[in-house]
């Protein structure tokens, strides 16, 4: 995985073989008009422990702070994707449903798509109406596998 922060929060966590990483980056260090260096901060030292927890099944929640750098539509995105319970999924429908844009998947399909915090922001969680995994950007077999952790 990848994480970047500036030392209160994070502007990005992704799997390295993220289909988009290089934009994503360039995305960054053009809103934040600063250089991408390797290093540690106390975001990624926070968010590397809470990692290391939720993959050994000892939390469900994260406390990292987060610098989300979209659009507000993303943002009501993002947010109601981390009102999804651990172990629990909902559709792009339902989701469009509880931001108040009841016919708005399509939109909410492009939130979900652009999400720069994988397994925080649980875009992971979200599927198909007809009850199919549908699309993740880290591969299917990733989502597959983050949905089947979630509900041990």
């Amino acid at each position: 995985m990848i994480a970047i922060s500036d030392e209160k929060a994070l502007f990005l966590l992704q799997f390295t073989d993220h289909k988009g990483l290089e934009s994503d980056i360039e995305r960054i260090k053009k809103k934040t008009g600063s250089e991408i260096i390797s290093g540690g901060t106390a975001a990624i030292d926070s968010i590397q422990q809470e990692l290391e927890l939720y993959f050994a099944g000892k939390t469900k929640a994260f406390k990292t702070a987060l610098r989300l750098l979209c659009t507000p539509f993303q943002t009501s995105v993002w947010k109601e994707l981390q009102r999804i319970p651990h172990g629990e999924t909902r559709s792009y429908g339902e989701l469009a449903k509880a931001i108040g844009n009841p016919t708005g998947y399509r939109a909410v399909a492009q939130a979900n798509g652009a999400n720069n915090f994988v397994i925080i922001v649980p875009c992971h969680r979200v599927i198909n109406a007809d009850g199919k995994l549908g699309g993740y950007s880290s591969g299917l077999q990733r989502k597959e596998w983050l949905l089947a952790h979630e509900k041990k």
